[in-house]
């Protein structure tokens, strides 16, 4: 389970970083026209916790109940959603602005980090014991 959870670690990251530096300077650059309500590093450090928690949910599962993997991750990915948009509420109930700028800067990284955590947990059931 350590080796499996080091080996993610090791590609999100610098994942992580990658897309938060990126998306700094995308954000600064755009700054000038819009002013965003999301911080760019609370947005990442969002992503990257529930990455990381679901991805260390569905790996215990996995070693526990190695049949059930797949419901693991669905529900894990389903309390993702929840999370979310508790995570996104304040934007939502601010009615001063749209919100769609932000909403699109939460939403790129969120896909991004699916992507990443669906591909991990496929080579987790393709290597079953």
């Amino acid at each position: 389970m350590k080796q499996k959870l080091r080996s993610f670690l090791m590609v999100l990251v610098p994942l992580t970083l990658v897309l938060c530096v990126s998306q700094t300077f995308l954000i600064q650059k755009l700054e000038s026209s819009h002013i965003f309500y999301l911080s760019t590093w609370s947005i990442y450090v969002f992503h990257f916790i529930a990455t990381l928690i679901v991805y260390t949910s569905v790996v215990y599962v996995n070693n526990v109940f190695s049949d059930k993997t797949g419901f693991a991750f669905m529900a894990c990915g389903v309390l993702k959603m929840f999370a979310t948009i508790v995570f996104l509420l304040p934007l939502i109930l601010n009615s001063k602005e749209t919100p769609a700028s932000d909403v699109i800067a939460f939403f790129v990284p969120y896909f991004i980090y699916l992507l990443f955590e669906t591909l991990f947990v496929v080579k987790l059931l393709v290597n079953k014991p």
